[in-house]
């Protein structure tokens, strides 16, 4: 099983008050994370976490919080990554900072772009592939790119697009993720 997850933020007091995150510190959304994780996931799955896991890399308590995190994860870096530690590399089944990959639900399958950043145009967009990114939270920039995809895509380009396009937001503060890796079949389920 695949899993998505994005601006964790961990070990990152601002977070909360930025993001209005519903915990009183950073004690307890660590221990919510944590058990909604390991709640979830099993050492054969994959965890696609797409940037900002925390601020930094060097922190043996971020070192030690994400080594008990089950699941294969694979990290998409973002603006807050800082990776130049090499233990923190040892967590990671791959970091990059784009990727493209397949997964299906249902006997449907899908072609993903994941990206830290949300972007404009991404590969084989007007054919059902569908971005998933993170970085904007929930701000007006947040807002401001999927009406300005709308725009482009409904008003602008229709003759051009052949299917729906999705762009995601899959930041673990969104109501559809709830501070837990959600697998493509529970992000679309939200989306219907």
């Amino acid at each position: 099983m695949n899993y998505y997850i994005s601006d964790l933020h961990l070990f990152q007091e601002t977070s909360i008050r930025f993001d209005e995150r519903p915990f009183k510190n950073l004690e307890e959304m660590h221990e919510i994370i944590k058990k909604k994780w390991n709640c979830k996931v099993n050492n054969g799955d994959k965890v696609f976490i797409l940037g900002d896991i925390s601020c930094r890399g060097k922190n043996e308590n971020l070192i030690s919080y994400i080594s008990t995190l089950k699941g294969q994860k694979i990290l998409i870096k973002g603006n807050h990554d800082d990776v130049s530690d090499y233990r923190y590399h040892q967590l990671f089944a791959d970091m990059c900072d784009y990727k493209e990959i397949h997964d299906s639900v249902k006997d449907k399958n899908y072609n993903l772009v994941l990206c830290h950043y949300p972007i404009f145009s991404w590969k084989k967009m007007g054919k059902g592939s569908i971005l998933l990114y993170g970085h904007t939270h929930n701000s007006a920039e947040d807002k401001y790119y999927q009406k300005c995809l709308y725009e482009m895509i409904y008003n602008d380009c229709r003759h051009v697009y052949k299917t729906e396009v999705k762009a995601i937001n899959v930041g673990c503060m969104k109501p559809w993720m709830k501070y837990e890796p959600r697998s493509l079949e529970e992000i679309l389920q939200w989306r219907k």
